[in-house]
């Protein structure tokens, strides 16, 4: 792998920041290296966006052997409009132009389609609300295009995630990104010790504002460019449509909490807790006003129950109990546990004790206060102050 020579531009970089980027580098090179005192070679994941492309450009600066790889994991139709793979990877490829930077192009689609399109549909169909984005982490990213990325020479793989790694002689810690608006340590818990340990965050430490700063003065291509939003098979499109493409139709009741026929639904796969658009049951009788809400799923009778307000107790639960739980450090910690817990990206910290329940030996979280729509197939991932400590998919509340 060839060392990049930095460019002559204007831009500089705080030099605490390079250095602490090159010091991670020198940290994580395998131990089986002849020289751990150089920086690892790295390969960056260049996703197109402003993230990915200015943790490259960190890490041309600091000096690191650095390469770059577009992945690509879903193969557009051609008649859908809202793929936007070949917009990213002009985009990836002008950062690379810029900076000097080999660019590879590695399609993982099939292993996208079999290892986290399969399990969601299969997730979606059981009644259960998925997130792919974690299977997408542990399957796709920090597995196949690692995997890909070290038969390229690499020892490390870097990506624009806000999130920090810890590395000492007991282990590897996941904590927290600085920028308590964009952590994005909730979309990696599933991550192990090995993957994690070949694994560097170059925007950890970083807010979001710098990052978009920084790549403007730079001259990025995607200093401008919009966060994409949702989960990536399905882009801008809407979700209820996508799905439909791979789901059939349930058709079943539409009921209130207390038993009044209110419509007819098309499927429960189509509907999560919470949910308030696309009910279609405005003004029905005893109508007091305020919105309905998705309280439950009856799979025995196929019937989706509704409440009315947001606030509607129906929507509480206390106790979370978890499929199967995943810990960072490869061990249980001793139980019941005293931790905070995110049920949902981007929802504060939630103080709740984590035990083992003697009867069933599965993970429960016993929250202080009680939470909100709690989702079957969604994350519950535990926190002790910034560090990750994991978490599972839901299955089920009380």
């Amino acid at each position: 792998m060839t060392t990049i020579t930095e460019r002559s531009d204007s831009f500089s970089p705080p030099s605490e920041v390079l250095a602490a980027i090159e010091a991670s580098t020198r940290l994580a090179r395998p131990s089986s290296s002849q020289v751990p005192s150089r920086s690892a070679s790295v390969m960056v994941a260049l996703s197109g966006g402003v993230d990915s492309a200015l943790a490259l450009l960190l890490l041309v600066k600091a000096g690191v052997p650095v390469q770059a790889m577009f992945m690509k994991n879903w193969e557009e139709d051609d008649t859908s409009g809202h793929c936007t793979a070949a917009e990213d990877l002009a985009d990836a490829r002008k950062v690379c132009d810029r900076l000097q930077v080999p660019l590879h192009t590695v399609n993982c689609a099939d292993i996208y389609w079999d290892r986290v399109f399969t399990p969601f549909l299969r997730d979606i169909e059981a009644g259960h609300t998925p997130n792919p984005d974690v299977l997408c982490n542990r399957e796709v990213k920090f597995s196949a295009f690692a995997d890909h990325a070290e038969r390229l020479g690499a020892d490390l793989i870097a990506t624009g995630h806000y999130a920090r790694i810890e590395r000492s002689p007991k282990g590897i810690r996941l904590l927290k990104g600085r920028d308590t608006n964009k952590d994005q340590s909730y979309f990696l818990h599933a991550l192990d010790q090995k993957r994690l340990a070949r694994s560097i965050f170059p925007l950890g430490d970083l807010q979001k504002t710098q990052v978009r700063s920084w790549a403007k003065s730079a001259e990025l291509a995607p200093f401008a460019k919009r966060d994409s939003t949702g989960i990536c098979f399905v882009g801008e499109r809407r979700f209820t449509p996508f799905l439909e493409r791979f789901l059939p139709w349930d058709p079943g009741p539409i009921e209130s909490v207390d038993g009044e026929r209110l419509g007819q639904h098309r499927g429960l796969a189509f509907f999560t807790l919470g949910q308030r658009k696309g009910l279609n049951v405005g003004g029905r009788s005893g109508d007091s006003g305020e919105p309905w809400y998705v309280a439950a799923k009856d799979h025995a009778r196929n019937a989706l129950i509704l409440v009315q307000g947001g606030d509607h107790r129906a929507l509480f639960r206390s106790v979370v109990t978890l499929r199967k739980m995943h810990w960072i450090a490869g061990v249980e910690p001793p139980l019941p546990l005293r931790c905070h817990a995110k049920i949902r990206y981007r929802q504060e910290d939630q103080a709740c004790e984590a035990l083992a329940n003697p009867m069933t030996g599965k993970i429960e979280l016993h929250f202080d206060t009680p939470q909100r729509a709690v989702t079957s197939g969604q994350y519950a991932v535990l926190y002790r102050q910034d560090e990750c400590l994991g978490g599972a998919a839901i299955e089920d509340a009380r």
